[in-house]
């Protein structure tokens, strides 16, 4: 068994697909009006996006969750490329959780919001410090 797909639940398909541009996915147009959209990342990994009335047709009693479920974390090409991301999609007029920082884990952090809401991760390790 295999994890095979990560299925966000999206109230603008146009707007998520937008947002997770900026976050380097590939991610082919949808057919006006598509319910439900997939793209496989290089890894084989499947992410689809679902609009809110297909999710409304499989269960009708689906609600919009509320608090954080579950989170995805971008792993971005160096410390630097945090912070520019970051920017990049505070630019695009998305909103930004938490600007970036030195987390005390060891990595260069940043928090942002998809269109729904969903906190996304950005991180990239911090270089090793020399010993003192």
């Amino acid at each position: 068994m295999k994890l095979d797909m990560i299925g966000l639940t999206v109230a603008n398909m146009a707007e998520s697909i937008r947002f997770y541009r900026l976050l380097g996915m590939q991610i082919t147009d949808p057919e006006p009006d598509q319910k439900h959209h997939e793209t496989v990342l290089p890894n084989g990994l499947r992410v689809a996006f679902d609009d809110v009335e297909m999710i409304r047709e499989i269960d009708p009693e689906w609600e919009q969750p509320v608090g954080q479920g579950m989170g995805m974390a971008f792993l971005c090409d160096s410390v630097e490329d945090v912070d520019a991301r970051y920017n990049q999609i505070l630019e695009a007029g998305f909103v930004g959780r938490r600007d970036p920082w030195d987390a005390f884990w060891g990595q260069r952090y940043a928090q942002v919001a998809d269109p729904d809401g969903n906190t996304v991760d950005l991180f990239h390790p911090l270089p090793a410090s020399p010993a003192s």
